[in-house]
């Protein structure tokens, strides 16, 4: 496995694992501030802190060397089982605290890391199956 294949197959990861993960994220006004009704006005910018994309890189890092582990010597056959579990193993960590009126949040998350995983999972499967 070539550096460069890593990388390639590590990219649209990290674009996935940002756009996805974002879908949680809030929209803000362009000034800073959180506006009283923040769904209906129409100056909504999506913004991303530094930390998110930088943690979302490292974790779209992590799934690629995982990947590549599991295509190079293990198998191709399967990948979505296994992202699947990966996914439900990452969202699970989540739930362990929740509190009864969270859960419903907590449970939109959890299926939003689930299809993140699978859809990492398949994308890496093309490039490196």
């Amino acid at each position: 496995m070539t550096l460069e294949r890593l990388v390639l197959a590590w990219l649209p990861v990290a674009v996935v694992f940002i756009v996805i993960g974002g879908l949680g994220t809030r929209f803000y006004s362009a000034s800073g501030a959180e506006p009283p009704n923040e769904w209906t006005r129409p100056e909504k910018v999506w913004m991303f802190t530094k930390w998110d994309i930088l943690w979302r890189s490292l974790e779209a890092a992590a799934v690629t060397l995982f990947a590549s582990l599991w295509f190079d010597s293990l198998g191709h056959g399967g990948w979505w089982l296994l992202f699947s579990l990966v996914g439900l193993i990452v969202s699970f960590a989540r739930l362990q605290g929740a509190t009864t009126w969270q859960r419903r949040e907590a449970l939109i998350h959890a299926t939003r890391d689930v299809v993140r995983y699978v859809l990492a999972g398949a994308i890496l499967a093309w490039r490196l199956g």
